[in-house]
């Protein structure tokens, strides 16, 4: 008796690239995480409300993170208006997570 395993690479390819997947997806939500904690931590804080309104979707099945403020102000207080100067903490935020999500990304598929 003889017993042949037609397309077991295959499998093993799929299998891997579903481990990869999976990689991707936990680096995707660390990071996210991670940059909506440093929103938080850049945000101005007079009362507090725009920091604790910050928050994290996973979306797309876990291939992407969104980072929003849902105070209707947040706009103003990251862009400015002209009465007001900017004060930035989406974009510095982001720009210190972005290197990282890089790298993250890169492990996760060389893995």
């Amino acid at each position: 008796m003889e017993i042949k395993v037609i397309g077991a690479d295959k499998l093993e390819k799929k299998l891997k690239d579903l481990a990869s997947m999976e990689k991707v997806k936990n680096a995707v939500r660390l990071n996210g995480s991670e940059l909506q904690q440093g929103a938080m931590q850049y945000a101005p804080v007079k009362t507090g409300n725009l920091k604790r309104s910050i928050r994290l979707q996973i979306r797309d099945s876990g291939m992407e993170a969104a980072v929003h403020p849902t105070a209707d102000y947040a706009e103003y207080v990251e862009f400015g208006t002209r009465f007001m100067e900017a004060q930035p903490y989406l974009l510095p935020a982001f720009e210190v997570q972005l290197p990282i999500f890089r790298a993250d990304l890169k492990r996760a598929l060389e893995d």
